[in-house]
């Protein structure tokens, strides 16, 4: 878009037309200039060098003459000439320097004997050189040489003044830099990007439209503030972006300011904090300070609740440099003119820690919510980062989004470069459907650990630990496919695990559904006890999930006979992925512990039940997979029908079937297997033991691992 053709604010009202003057402007009273006159600092630096060079030639000079010339009277003079004492002296314009015939010693500067010389001042005197002449004293004068006093005069003054000048100008510009230093302490050190120098639009941000929906209205007003002053708009203050971490927050305000086309400030809530008090409230009056100079422009705040936490002793309140700082950024959001084009972007993901003022309209008018992507979204984030990447046709980004449900979207830019790195390191010149599956393994659980030599025994156990969890999964209703099945040991602790991609996306679990999910949690143990009469410390990862899930359901779903539709607990960080907090007396916190601990009693026993009834089964799946330590679920599901006499499902089209084999192509590890098909309705079907949505977050489709490693999304 031609800037020319927009309408741009200029002080207090607009202006059609460029912004030549708002960016000379940054070069001299910028974030980096300090706001000062650069002629004005020269000069004082000037200054301050020509008085430390006078000051230190003087003393130096003083040092270095000061032992070795000693001055007398006029008297003392003629009496060492009357007493043949002088050997020489040398007649100058205003003194007489007088060598003596007697040598005498002194201590010199560096420690060195030298010899003492005798001066004093000239008087007019006719007889002087005939008393001289008459007592064999050798007579001198000096024939003045003005360029050597003017390159004395260089030398001793002008050289050292201009070499001290350049050293302190170089000290100072370094100090006041990024605003720290002496000089710079209560400066802002905002980095600045003017323009398009973001390097960010809209086209680089996907999965979350709502969130771009709502800045690209402010985009709108930047560049047409008549249409919305026309009826009596005014812009937003402040917008603040909350959501977990890795969704975009930050690239989303850099894309407002790359869309906008003006300058766009850019720190963070730490950076206001420094070890003297008072510097916040200093720094935060020079950022306004300079964002009204540069208007109209974006300043953006990340992890603003550095500086924004309530002063409530609640969250932590108390802190006086803090409050001091927050205090001053409320009166700033609040007295400054929206008029002038001036917009406020926070990120933050601990939104309930904010102070109440902080959060009121006026200040931060809207609250953008960046949340998960959902499937249509992690689909669109994997098409942005992977249009830079050489990629087959066998790719099906589809795919992937579909078996990274929760996966935000740094998890998913991380997933395409592994992939990359993984067809590199495989001398591949394209990245293939295998290689992106491997990357989502390697991110959930690890690289494998192809050094760790398992014995028998445990292999054994291993190998029934995650039958039993698949083998529960097929035996019931609410489950989802079961895409691969291993024992093979990776590097972030787990020893074996079932991968199971969801059919579709889910943003609700009925009561049926988890309790299935807890029975399927619970069949590896189970599957241990009935085949080797013990139990490892291998479900230690599947324990605490069903826990967790059983938990939620007493006290956050209403899932209980016990205690009805009471809600006995509460979300804390919501953004960050924390857990539950009782709000319950302690009588009733032993009672939901109680009601826990039954609920996953029943299920336990009902996956011993289950498995006990299918043994057969279990022994003949279990084998397979310590002959080949990786199966898939074609395979899985095959061996399944066969001992269940259920049919194999046959293919509707060849197109269909075409899918099946490029999709069975790109499982990691096994080129010539297949994929699993579709739940049959008869609930044969297999499925994911998917974790309970405790913040609308969903667990990516890994479980049954042999180890309390999380490495979920």
């Amino acid at each position: 878009m031609d800037n020319n053709n927009l309408s741009q604010y200029d002080g207090g009202g607009y202006n059609n037309g460029n912004r030549g003057g708002n960016q000379n402007n940054n070069g001299n009273k910028g974030p980096g200039g300090n706001g000062e006159n650069p002629k004005k600092q020269s000069i004082l630096l000037l200054l301050i060098a020509s008085l430390i060079t006078l000051f230190c030639m003087s003393y130096f000079m003083k040092a270095m003459t000061g032992n070795t010339e000693k001055e007398i009277t006029y008297n003392e003079f003629i009496e060492m000439v009357e007493n043949g004492e002088v050997e020489s002296v040398q007649i100058e314009s205003d003194r007489i320097s007088i060598k003596p015939k007697k040598q005498e010693n002194a201590l010199g500067i560096y420690g060195y004997g030298v010899t003492v010389t005798y001066y004093t001042g000239k008087i007019q005197d006719e007889g002087l050189t005939q008393r001289l002449l008459e007592n064999d004293v050798d007579v001198k004068g000096v024939v003045p040489d003005s360029s050597g006093m003017i390159l004395s005069i260089i030398l001793t003054y002008i050289a050292p003044v201009l070499l001290l000048w350049l050293i302190l100008s170089l000290l100072f510009r370094r100090m006041a830099k990024n605003g720290g230093g002496v000089m710079g302490i209560g400066k802002s050190n905002a980095k600045v990007y003017v323009e398009k120098e973001t390097g960010v639009s809209f086209k680089d941000v996907a999965g979350e439209d709502e969130a771009k929906e709502s800045l690209q209205e402010v985009v709108d007003f930047l560049h047409n503030p008549g249409r919305y002053a026309k009826i009596g708009a005014k812009l937003p203050k402040g917008a603040l972006l909350v959501g977990p971490p890795g969704t975009g927050k930050t690239l989303l305000a850099k894309a407002v300011a790359g869309e906008a086309h003006v300058p766009f400030f850019s720190l963070t809530g730490s950076d206001f904090i420094e070890m003297y008090v008072g510097v916040g409230a200093s720094r935060v009056r020079d950022l306004f300070k300079e964002a009204t100079k540069n208007a109209p422009c974006i300043v953006f705040i990340d992890e603003i609740d550095a500086i924004g936490r309530s002063r409530d002793s609640k969250y932590g309140g108390g802190n006086e440099e803090r409050e001091q700082t927050l205090n001053q950024l409320l009166s700033e959001m609040d007295g400054f003119d929206t008029s002038k084009g001036v917009l406020i972007l926070g990120a933050t993901n601990r939104p309930e820690i904010l102070d109440k003022a902080l959060l009121r309209p006026g200040r931060f008018d809207r609250r953008i919510i960046v949340d998960k992507p959902d499937l249509k979204g992690r689909s669109e984030i994997l098409k942005v980062h992977a249009k830079d990447v050489l990629m087959d046709e066998s790719v099906d980004l589809e795919a992937i989004a579909l078996a990274t449900s929760g996966a935000v979207g740094s998890d998913l830019a991380n997933m395409i470069n592994e992939a990359a790195i993984n067809a590199v390191q495989k001398g591949r010149n394209y990245v293939c459907q295998q290689d992106l599956f491997e990357a989502v393994e390697q991110v959930l659980v690890g690289k494998e650990k192809k050094d760790r030599i398992m014995s028998k025994e445990e292999r054994k156990i291993v190998s029934y630990h995650e039958v039993g969890h698949a083998l529960l999964s097929a035996l019931q209703k609410n489950s989802e496919p079961v895409q691969k099945i291993t024992i093979v040991p990776r590097t972030m602790g787990a020893l074996g695990y079932v991968m199971q991609v969801p059919e579709e996306e889910k943003y609700l679990n009925t009561k049926a559904e988890l309790h299935d999910m807890l029975v399927g949690y619970l069949g590896g143990r189970a599957a241990e006890e009935i085949v080797f009469d013990t139990v490892t410390t291998g479900a230690a990862n599947d324990i605490e999930k069903a826990t967790n899930i059983a938990k939620n359901m007493v006290t956050r779903f209403g899932m209980s006979d016990r205690f009805g539709l009471m809600g006995l607990a509460t979300i804390e960080n919501e953004y960050l992925g924390g857990g539950s907090r009782l709000n319950c007396s302690d009588v009733t916190a032993a009672d939901v512990d109680t009601e826990v601990m039954n609920l996953l009693k029943g299920c336990y026993e009902e996956a011993k039940q289950l498995l006990s009834e299918n043994r057969e089964l279990m022994d003949k799946l279990a084998a397979h997979l310590i002959e080949k330590e990786t199966i898939t679920g074609k395979e899985f599901m095959k061996i399944y029908r066969e001992e269940k006499g259920i049919p194999e499902p046959e293919e509707d089209d060849k197109e269909g079937k075409e899918i099946e084999e490029k999709a069975d192509a790109a499982l990691p590890g096994r080129k010539d297997e297949d994929v699993p098909e579709k739940k049959e309705d008869d609930g044969a079907g297999v499925g994911e033991e998917e974790s309970v949505e405790t913040a609308e977050e969903k667990d990516p489709g890994t479980v049954g691992r042999f180890s309390n490693t999380p490495g979920s999304f």
